[in-house]
C-alpha cells in the first residue's frame, strides 16, 4: 500500500493542475502550495478540480485500460509481450501493466481525496458553500468512477478515504474490503455527486447527469450479481436513474456515430464523462493514437505502434453488413478517411499499402486479421490544427461514459432477470442505437442481443469487459462458455498459390485457426493484486480474507 500512495499528496495535485484540457482554467505551477494557503477562491477550487480529469488517469489509460478492457474481452488482437498477456490470459501478478492500472486508479483516488479532505477546511468562509459542495461532487464522482473500475477488475480492494492522513500516520497496512462494501462506498459517492453537481457546467466537467448515468450503471451491476427482491429493486433503480438522464438532461445521441470520436467534437452532447487530454508532452495527452495507429503515414511522426493491432476475427464476425459504425471502429479494405492525410486528399485503407511510384516498396503491411484500428486515431499535427505532438500526446478526449451507454443500461435493466423483453420504451432506446448504425429494429431483446449490440457500439472504448462481467454475474457457466467459444486467435495468412486473389482482397488470404485455443476459467474473471503491493502490504495477499468496511 505504501507504493500505492507515497507520491499522492496535495502539492502534487496542485502543481499538476495545468495537465488537463485547455478548455479548463489553467494556472502557473506554484511551489510549496498547501491546503492552508490555497482554495481561497472559486477560481482556485475550479483549478484544483480540473486536475482530476487528466494527468492522474494517465497510467490507467495508457495501456492497462485497453489491455484489460479490449484484449481480455476478445475484441482487440494484440499478442506482444506483457500487453499480449491480457489477450492470452497468461498474465500474473507481476505484469507491469496490471501494476500500472492499479497504481493509476489509486492515484486518481488520492487526487480526489486531497480535494475531499483538504479543500472544505481551507475554503470555508472564503467561498459560498454551494461552490464547496459542487467541488466535492466532482471529486466524489471521480473517486466513484475509479472505484467502480477497481471493483469490476479486482473485486476486493482497500477503501481509502483520506490518503494524506494515511501517509502522515504511517498507516500503510490497509486491508482489502469486501466487494459489497466497495459497491456501497461507490453508491454513496455517486449519490452525493448527483445531489450536489449542477445540471450544466463548463463543457467537459461532470454534471448531475454524469452522476446519475454512472449510478444507473452501478445499480445494474449490483442487480446482475444478486438474486430475488434485491435484484429487482436494483434493476428498477438502474432504470429509474437512466430514465432521468435520458428524459431530463437535454442531451442527445450524435446523429453520426463517427462524429462522437472526432477531436473537434470533444465534450459533445453525447459525452457524460471523458478524460480531458491535450497535446504537448508525455502524460498530459492521450497516448491511444501512438499505441494504436497503423503507421507514421497517419500520425505524421514516429509514434505509431499499431501496425499489427486489429480487431479480432471473432469481432469481425459479429459486425453485420452495412453497419455504419464499422469504419469508425476499424479500418477495412477500401475505407476512405478524408480527415486523415488531408494535405494528400485523405487516406484510403489498403490491406497492403504499396508505394504507387514503386510497387516493390510496401508502405504498410497486412495485419493478422486484415484490418487496423480507427477509433481514437485522429491523424497528424497538420490534420488536427496542432492537436498532435510527440510524447504520445494527442488532443482527443477518452470517453468513459456516454449517453448511448445509458440508453443500453435502461434496456438491460428493463430486461432484468427475464429471458426476453419487448417493453416499448426499452425497445425505443435499444433501437435508437441500431437505427443510428443503419440496422433494422428488433421487436424483442434478450441479454445476448444486448451483449452483442454493446460489443459493437462500445468497441475499443475499453468497457466491454464490464459487460462480460455482468454476464458472468448472471450466468457464470454461460459467460465462461461465451469467452471460450470466441475465435479470438484466428488469423489470416497470404495464399501464395498461382491462382491466388489480389493481396488487397480477403479472398487472397487463408484462415489460420489456432492449434491450441485459449481456455479461460472462473479464477481468471478477477485480476490478481500486483505482487509488489502484496509484498509491501501482506494484508492484500490472496489468502487473507477481505473485511467489511466500517461506514461512519
Amino acid at each position: 500500500m505504501k507504493n500505492m500512495i507515497k507520491y499522492l499528496l496535495l502539492p502534487g495535485l496542485l502543481i499538476c493542475m495545468v495537465s488537463c484540457s485547455k478548455d479548463f482554467l489553467e494556472i502557473e505551477p506554484v511551489d510549496r502550495l498547501t491546503a492552508d494557503n490555497f482554495f481561497k477562491s472559486e477560481a482556485e477550487i475550479k483549478a484544483a478540480t480540473a486536475s482530476l480529469y487528466g494527468f492522474p488517469w494517465f497510467d490507467f489509460n495508457d495501456k492497462f485500460a485497453w489491455c484489460a478492457g479490449d484484449c481480455m474481452a476478445g475484441d482487440l488482437y494484440h499478442t506482444w509481450d506483457q500487453e499480449g498477456q491480457f489477450f492470452y490470459f497468461s498474465f500474473n501478478s507481476g505484469n507491469a501493466h496490471l501494476s500500472a492500472g492499479w497504481k493509476g486508479l489509486f492515484r486518481v483516488i488520492s487526487y480526489a481525496n486531497s480535494i475531499i479532505n483538504d479543500m472544505p477546511r481551507s475554503a470555508a468562509g472564503n467561498v459560498p458553500q454551494e461552490v464547496i459542495d459542487k467541488a466535492l461532487g466532482e471529486a466524489r464522482f471521480i473517486r466513484g468512477m475509479a472505484y467502480y473500475i477497481l471493483s469490476e477488475y479486482w473485486g476486493e480492494v482497500p477503501i481509502v478515504e483520506n490518503s494524506t492522513e494515511l501517509v502522515s500516520s504511517n498507516n500503510f497496512f490497509l486491508p482489502k474490503h469486501k466487494r459489497a462494501s466497495v459497491l456501497e462506498f461507490i453508491r454513496r459517492d455517486l449519490e452525493y455527486a448527483a445531489q450536489n453537481l449542477p445540471e450544466s457546467d463548463t463543457p467537459g466537467r461532470v454534471t448531475k447527469w454524469s452522476a446519475l448515468g454512472l449510478l444507473a450503471k452501478l445499480h445494474l451491476t449490483i442487480a446482475s450479481d444478486l438474486q430475488g427482491s434485491q435484484s429487482a429493486e436494483n434493476f428498477n433503480l438502474a432504470k429509474q436513474f437512466a430514465a432521468e438522464v435520458i428524459n431530463n438532461s437535454g442531451l442527445s445521441l450524435m446523429p453520426n456515430y463517427a462524429d462522437v470520436f472526432r477531436y473537434d467534437n470533444n465534450n459533445n452532447e453525447e459525452s457524460l464523462f471523458a478524460l480531458q487530454w491535450m497535446e504537448g508532452s508525455y502524460a498530459i495527452g492521450n497516448s491511444r493514437q501512438a499505441n494504436w495507429a497503423r503507421s507514421s503515414l497517419i500520425t505524421g511522426n514516429t509514434e505509431a505502434w499499431g501496425g499489427y493491432k486489429s480487431v479480432t476475427y471473432d469481432f469481425l464476425q459479429q459486425v453485420d453488413g452495412g453497419d455504419r459504425r464499422q469504419p469508425a471502429i476499424y479500418m477495412a479494405n477500401g475505407n476512405y478517411y478524408p480527415e486523415l492525410r488531408k494535405n494528400d486528399g485523405g487516406y484510403t485503407y489498403y490491406i497492403v499499402h504499396r508505394d504507387p511510384d514503386d510497387p516493390n516498396t510496401v508502405l504498410e503491411n497486412a495485419s493478422a486479421t486484415l484490418n487496423n484500428l480507427k477509433k481514437y486515431i485522429i491523424g497528424s499535427n497538420d490534420d488536427t490544427d496542432g492537436g498532435v505532438s510527440t510524447g504520445q500526446a494527442t488532443r482527443i478526449n477518452q470517453i468513459l461514459l456516454r449517453l448511448a451507454d445509458v440508453y443500453m443500461v435502461y434496456a438491460e435493466a428493463e430486461l432484468g432477470a427475464q429471458a426476453s423483453a419487448s417493453d416499448p420504451t426499452a425497445l425505443q432506446y435499444f433501437n435508437a442505437i441500431r437505427s443510428r448504425a443503419g440496422l433494422p429494429a428488433k421487436s424483442s431483446i434478450t441479454f445476448i442481443d444486448i451483449l452483442k449490440e454493446r460489443r459493437i457500439e462500445f468497441a475499443l472504448e475499453s468497457i466491454n469487459w464490464f459487460d462480460i462481467k455482468r454476464y458472468y454475474y448472471r450466468n457464470p457457466e454461460g459467460a465462461i462458455a461465451y469467452l471460450n467459444g470466441m475465435e479470438r486467435e484466428v488469423t489470416y495468412y497470404r495464399d501464395n498459390g498461382p491462382n491466388a486473389a489480389d493481396e488487397n482482397s480477403i479472398d487472397g488470404y487463408i484462415i489460420n485457426p489456432p492449434s491450441n485455443p485459449i481456455t479461460i476459467n472462473t479464477s481468471q474473471m478477477w485480476l490478481p493484486i500486483p505482487s509488489a503491493e502484496v509484498v509491501a502490504n501482506p494484508m492484500l495477499a490472496p489468502d487473507v480474507p477481505a473485511e467489511d468496511y466500517k461506514f461512519d
